[in-house]
């Protein structure tokens, strides 16, 4: 975390006002909202949080060791948001752009760019993660929890 107090996220504002908050429970607004937690969960090492963020139908499929692991060894230097796309204002899908830099154990810097998918499952926005496949048949309910088929939800 800055040590002027400042939010790891890098959103200028405190820890206690941005990402505190929703470390603690309360539901991120946007799914910009809660990226930005997330790489402030990796920075603090809160596995939980990152674990309990993601898309509840990959949570059993996660590393946490791994997960662990990297928030542990990594000294991380800084986030960047560059776009967050939603179709619509109430939408329950969004995608966030963004790029992540950290140093590994040896010193060694590296940058992550990556345009992440989001889904709101009542009122609460999930991360979609790319590395974990998500079995949903065409007329299976659909993952976002919308009632409606995969086919005709977030199938299209």
């Amino acid at each position: 975390m800055e040590s002027n107090g400042g939010c790891p996220c890098g959103s200028g504002k405190p820890y206690a006002e941005c990402c505190l908050p929703l470390h603690q429970g309360k539901p991120a607004l946007t799914a910009e909202q809660l990226m930005r937690s997330r790489y402030s969960a990796y920075t603090l090492g809160l596995v939980d949080y990152l674990v309990a963020t993601t898309l509840p139908s990959q949570q059993a499929q996660l590393d946490r060791a791994a997960m662990t692991d990297w928030s542990q060894s990594s000294d991380w230097l800084g986030l960047t948001v560059e776009k967050v796309h939603s179709t619509e204002a109430a939408s329950n899908q969004a995608q966030v752009t963004f790029t992540a830099q950290w140093a590994d154990a040896q010193g060694h810097r590296h940058s992550h760019r990556e345009c992440s998918d989001f889904i709101r499952i009542k009122e609460r926005w999930y991360f979609v993660d790319p590395t974990i496949k998500v079995k949903t048949g065409r007329n299976e309910p659909c993952r976002c929890a919308s009632g409606k088929k995969y086919k005709q939800c977030c199938g299209r």
